[in-house]
């Protein structure tokens, strides 16, 4: 019976998502045209359609800052991910002109395919000519003033354990750039929607937690993406065991 419950409401929640998506999208595709403000202003549009969203399936989203991030600096975002409830909990959280790296295959839903290819950066992880292409498209945006947002595990922790290895990208730029990572870890996305089962959303609560950015000294030679990535995984691992016990 619950099963049956969580597929109607997650029915319900698709229904209310494509119409406020159709609704935003005429907005979205004009102020896309107007370069990174533009950029930024599809950030803003998302981010009403997601608190509406939010607000009319019973989901609510708690933020807490053990370090509040500076409006004025970038950074390179870094978050855990088990759900797909994770994109709307980045669209939620951040409050500063950033862009999100995204996998390509996305692009292919109707309609949410052209407004996720206007929002962020698209890698084709199975082509290396195209995953450098997305490197550089980063490194670029971070250089255009603003922050970017990467998922290090690349795709969905179904491992049962806190974290997935991460990969090099976010921290290879980080040296590169000399720019801070900002770690998150978000908790409750795999509650309200496991990876596995798209039709079993429910209402509740989801988190996210920002930790203490990990500063980067260019100049520290002694300082390799390896190292910086292990040290950014530890800090992130050991959070989300302890707030999970909470």
């Amino acid at each position: 019976m619950k099963k049956i419950l969580r597929t109607i409401y997650s029915i319900y929640a698709l229904i209310i998502f494509i119409i406020l998506m159709l609704i935003a999208f005429p907005f979205i595709a004009f102020v896309a045209l107007f370069g990174i403000k533009g950029g930024n202003a599809v950030y803003a549009i998302a981010r009403i359609w997601g608190k509406i969203w939010y607000s009319l399936i019973g989901i609510k989203h708690k933020i807490i800052y053990e370090s509040i991030p500076n409006k004025k600096q970038q950074y390179i975002f870094v978050a855990n991910h088990t759900s797909y409830l994770d994109i709307p909990t980045i669209i939620h959280s951040l409050h500063q002109p950033y862009r999100v790296l995204g996998k390509y295959e996305m692009v292919k839903i109707p309609v949410f395919g052209y407004i996720y290819k206007c929002a962020v950066i698209l890698v084709k992880r199975s082509s290396a000519e195209e995953r450098a292409k997305s490197y550089q498209a980063l490194k670029k945006t971070i250089a255009n003033g603003l922050s970017i947002f990467i998922f290090p595990e690349g795709t969905f922790n179904e491992t049962g354990q806190p974290l997935k290895d991460f990969y090099d990208g976010a921290f290879r730029i980080a040296i590169e750039t000399n720019t801070p990572i900002q770690p998150i870890i978000f908790l409750k996305t795999a509650q309200r929607m496991p990876p596995e089962y798209l039709l079993q959303l429910s209402p509740g609560t989801t988190e996210a937690v920002f930790l203490t950015p990990v500063m980067v000294d260019a100049n520290d030679k002694s300082l390799s993406a390896s190292t910086l990535k292990q040290l950014v995984y530890q800090k992130m691992e050991t959070a989300i065991l302890q707030y999970n016990q909470k």
